[in-house]
């Protein structure tokens, strides 16, 4: 032991469940993190590339670049939008600024696995509304845990792990019945892939929401999970909050970089979203033809019910077949499998390895 002291919130705060890799001899088939299975847009490489040679600067703190392509894209005020390493980050952020011991947050569960950390960090409560028997977020009884304590409201839409999604309007209709004093804070990190809605309907909610937030990543649809580069829409107050209390520099260059080229590319952003719906089609009526139950998907992954099944044995099965994907149990659904769309060659080597692992 080192004898050092850490501050009893260590102890609270879970351990993030990372996607595990398993020892196999061959390629592996990863479909455990909701990557995209193609890499960046080229022009996307040229800007990264672009960057290299002036690695010896620190980046622009306030990623001025990206938030004007943002301001465009979204008709927002760049004064309204931050820049983050990750959604995550403002995530965090958000929650430093806002939450306190005597404060409350209430989010849906199972949904994100940072949820929890929130309430953990700060001394916050957390209270935690089960999902309805759709694996969809339960607005009313969400809504009947706000206190004049809650200080955040967590909406997942589409929601991790379940793949589910709420209609734009419902979400509007839950905003206006809160009290005004708590942040909701809309989580549309898949909202690219969902059939519900145009990414556009939910911005006209945070034009007429001063306390909505809307949290949206590059690190899905657009391929840049290893630059980790994300933002979010709300107010110019909630921008300066978290601006605050996050380091500075936190995006870097090259994420800059990329994420403003990709903004450009949207093209490509729909033949990505085509090709995962096509997938997921593919892949959703296999499992149905297995007799394996799926939540209705809005985004590039599915959530299988594996009924009497032991989920430990499917997943061990899998893995020494060299296909990875996530356990329900990490994620807070028992039972489940958390798997996400890749190529059409890797989502049948998925079913092929399941096949075998259900035999075995």
């Amino acid at each position: 032991m080192s004898g050092v002291e850490f501050t009893s919130r260590i102890r609270a705060i879970p351990v993030y469940p990372a996607a595990e890799t398993y020892e196999y001899g061959g390629e592996l088939v990863k479909l455990a993190s909701n990557e995209a299975p193609w890499g960046p847009h080229p022009a996307v490489l040229e800007a990264v590339d672009a960057q290299l040679a002036h690695l010896n600067r620190y980046p622009d703190p306030t990623a001025t670049h990206l938030r004007r392509r943002l301001a465009e894209r979204c008709d927002l005020p760049p004064e309204r939008i931050a820049v983050g390493n990750g959604s995550c980050e403002i995530l965090l952020a958000a929650a430093q600024a806002m939450l306190e011991p005597g404060a409350e947050i209430v989010y849906a569960w199972p949904s994100f696995s940072m949820y929890p950390h929130l309430a953990a960090m700060t001394g916050a409560r957390a209270i935690e509304v089960p999902l309805d028997a759709a694996g969809r977020h339960d607005l009313e009884a969400m809504a009947r845990e706000v206190t004049h304590a809650t200080r955040i409201v967590l909406v997942c839409n589409p929601n991790n792990p379940t793949a589910t999604a709420l209609p734009v309007d419902a979400i509007g209709a839950f905003v206006s019945d809160l009290p005004r004093h708590v942040a909701v804070i809309l989580d549309e990190a898949y909202v690219e892939f969902s059939v519900m809605q145009d990414p556009d309907e939910s911005l006209d909610l945070v034009r007429r929401h001063p306390n909505l937030v809307v949290l949206r990543t590059f690190s899905k649809v657009y391929g840049l999970c290893g630059l980790r580069a994300g933002y979010s829409l709300g107010s110019a107050d909630f921008k300066r909050a978290v601006d605050i209390v996050r380091q500075p520099f936190s995006v870097n260059a090259l994420a800059q970089a990329a994420a403003a080229e990709a903004l450009l590319h949207q093209d490509e952003v729909e033949r990505r979203v085509e090709r995962t719906a096509v997938e997921r089609v593919h892949v959703e009526a296999e499992l149905a033809e297995r007799g394996l139950a799926t939540t209705e998907s809005q985004a590039n992954f599915t959530w299988v019910a594996l009924g009497d099944r032991e989920e430990a044995a499917v997943m061990r099965g899998l893995g020494e077949r060299g296909v990875i994907v996530r356990s329900g149990t990490d994620l807070g659904g028992p039972g489940h499998l958390r798997v996400t769309f890749g190529t059409r060659a890797e989502n049948d080597r998925f079913l092929e390895a399941l096949d075998a692992a259900l035999a075995a």
